[in-house]
């Protein structure tokens, strides 16, 4: 009889253990990575339709999760979208207008401690939090990653660097005389610097595997900031092999940059599924701003370049997996954001955010799913100071504005921009500029030098002036 009530007690205990292992395995926080590239072009993806560049496991994410085909940044250059991005919040709430200065010397030269990033957001629910790559978010020692919520950092504080380690001769930003060389400091790992000894896109891969293995057992954000492609245009020769269909030496060049890129993106892919955390994990892929005019980016039909605010500034290749959450091959058509990434996080991790300053963007998961319809955003905005210049989009509709000349576009019937319709239809146009002027009274203006304004470096001289030419564009990274 006890031997009958023993084996029924242990059944019973047996099943409240089962039980309680899915309460856990259902509780457990997603684990969030974003994948971000530096001016690669709208079309420079095969899951954007690119024919000469092969991006089989980027095009993974989308094939296996949802491609955003109206993927939107905040700004067209690195360091204000970089901004928009990690906080969830348009970057000119809080004056990150342009890019900052390098000068470390200069408090508050990037995003500013009143504002919180994606690590600092998700450090209290429990998240560690790594950055590998391009930084660019403050070079003052209050601003870098360590000290913004990240555990782990490796990567440089620069917007941009040099892809070999033969280049690197500056140990640290107060070693730099010229303006540029900055793209040759040695790597910091947290705060001690390091030399590395590979092409520097593998370097960074290599780390974020690292670091998702360390971190398996636990939820993480890993950022994962890739420079390439942006200039300096180098490759190894390895990824150039690969891509010898291309004949123009230029386009070849940029084309194996992404090789290498979607190499490292299949690695972190395969790594999720070995280590059976991929159900697990919300992977975006995202360009920081288009295809700049200087590196033979293709932002196919799409008007314009980086630093623009038509579509091939701001419009970027976008796309997001989750595999169990997100069905597999969507093509989503609706506006979304880079905004909308914090905000998802928040939401599907239930993080509480209370006496956060509120976000811009909004959870899509259930856009995703089909559990809402209709569009994320009613309206979507873009300043650009520097050159005078904004931009609304409303549905279909998009208002651009440069030195206060305006266009108005349906973007459904004309996603090149070519036909401006602002006389026969002044009247939206009108609606659209009030609803961006009541949005901008809500904005700062700059909060910090700009990124040219580190006057005591000057300009080599041009027989020293190579690393100046190979970094030419970084002012409007």
């Amino acid at each position: 009889m006890l031997k009958g009530i023993f084996k029924v007690s242990m059944s019973v205990i047996a099943l409240l253990l089962c039980a309680c292992s899915f309460a856990q395995s259902d509780d457990k926080k997603p684990n969030l990575i974003i994948i971000l590239t530096d001016d690669q072009g709208y079309q420079d993806v095969g899951f954007n339709g690119s024919q000469d560049i092969n991006t089989p496991h980027i095009d993974r994410i989308a094939r296996e999760g949802a491609r955003i085909t109206n993927g939107y940044v905040t700004y067209p250059v690195c360091g204000p979208s970089r901004a928009g991005l990690l906080t969830g919040r348009y970057q000119d709430r809080f004056g990150f207008t342009s890019n900052p200065t390098i000068d470390p010397s200069v408090e508050q030269n990037g995003i500013p401690t009143s504002e919180k990033n994606i690590a600092e957001v998700l450090k209290p629910a429990g998240y560690t939090s790594g950055i590998i790559g391009k930084w660019h978010m403050g070079s003052h020692p209050d601003l870098r990653p360590n000290k913004r919520g990240f555990d782990f950092f490796y990567g440089f504080l620069s917007g941009g660097h040099q892809y070999f380690p033969k280049d690197i001769t500056i140990n640290d930003l107060s070693d730099v005389q010229y303006k540029y060389d900055w793209y040759r400091t040695r790597l910091l790992r947290n705060e001690t610097r390091e030399d590395f000894d590979e092409y520097l896109t593998d370097e960074l891969s290599h780390e974020a595997v690292d670091f998702i293995k360390r971190e398996k057992d636990n939820p993480f954000f890993l950022y994962l900031a890739y420079n390439a492609p942006h200039t300096p245009l180098q490759a190894s020769k390895e990824y150039l092999d690969r891509n010898l269909h291309i004949k123009d030496p230029k386009r070849r060049t940029y084309a194996a940059m992404i090789t290498a890129v979607d190499d490292g993106v299949g690695r972190i892919l395969d790594t999720l599924k070995a280590l059976d955390i991929d159900q697990n994990t919300m992977v975006y892929f995202l360009s920081d701003n288009g295809g700049a005019k200087n590196n033979a980016s293709d932002n196919g039909e799409l008007r314009g370049f980086k630093n623009d605010l038509f579509e091939g500034g701001v419009r970027v290749p976008f796309a997001v997996r989750w595999p169990g959450t997100i069905p597999a091959g969507i093509d989503y058509e609706q506006p979304v954001s880079a905004l909308d990434i914090l905000a998802t996080i928040v939401s599907q991790a239930n993080v509480d955010v209370t006496g956060n300053k509120p976000l811009d963007g909004v959870d899509l998961i259930p856009y995703l799913t089909k559990q809402k319809s209709g569009s994320p955003h009613d309206v979507l905005f873009w300043r650009h100071l520097k050159a005078n210049a904004h931009a609304v989009r409303r549905g279909n509709e998009k208002l651009v504005d440069v030195k206060q000349q305006s266009m108005l576009f349906d973007l459904n019937q004309d996603i090149g921009e070519s036909s401006n319709h602002i006389k026969q239809q002044a009247e939206q146009a009108q609606d659209l500029e009030q609803s961006y002027q009541t949005w901008e009274a809500q904005m700062k203006g700059p909060a910090f030098p700009y990124l040219g304004s580190w006057k005591k470096h000057k300009p080599k001289t041009k027989n020293k002036n190579k690393n100046m030419r190979n970094a030419k564009g970084e002012q409007n990274d």
